[in-house]
């Protein structure tokens, strides 16, 4: 009667396919691990550009204005610094008062070259004129629009729509 077990060349080519393998399948892991890394990385800076967009909404909302110009920062999300750069220029195409927004973001602040995310809006941004063409009480008459009135109001744009006429 034979004796059970494994004979010596069976463990050597068990342990050959186990070396081939491991290798292959570590490789995969760290990979999958950096890859769900740098997501976290560009949905965190994701949100640092979704602030920044919405925080320039809020600074128009308030002033009724925005200006063409550059801007940097830091941020604080989960624990970490990001940088930021936003860029406000005028939309090519030549209307007046709409503006470019692109924002760029990355974890190292000598990675402006290079931002793990960039985020590029367009804006309106004098909503005095918006509001004068309503017709707030406006005669027609040319005053580039100036909007004294409407800072006073504090009413945004769409309090003051025209009604339109019922369709019968």
């Amino acid at each position: 009667m034979r004796a059970r077990g494994f004979t010596l060349v069976e463990v050597m080519v068990a342990l050959a396919v186990v070396a081939v393998a491991l290798p292959a399948l570590l490789t995969t892991l760290y990979q999958q691990a950096d890859d769900t890394a740098y997501l976290r990385d560009k949905a965190l800076a994701h949100m640092v550009a979704a602030n920044r967009l919405q925080e320039t909404r809020l600074v128009v909302a308030a002033t009724r204005t925005l200006a063409a110009g550059k801007s940097s920062g830091e941020e604080q999300m989960a624990g970490r610094d990001w940088y930021w750069w936003v860029d406000i220029a005028p939309a090519p195409g030549g209307v007046d008062n709409f503006f470019r927004i692109d924002i760029d973001v990355a974890a190292d602040p000598q990675r402006r070259d290079q931002p793990l995310y960039s985020l590029s809006a367009f804006l309106f941004g004098d909503l005095r004129e918006e509001q004068d063409n309503f017709g707030q009480g406006n005669d027609g008459a040319d005053d580039e629009g100036s909007g004294d009135d409407v800072g006073e109001q504090g009413g945004s744009p769409q309090d003051t729509a025209p009604e339109l006429p019922d369709e019968d």
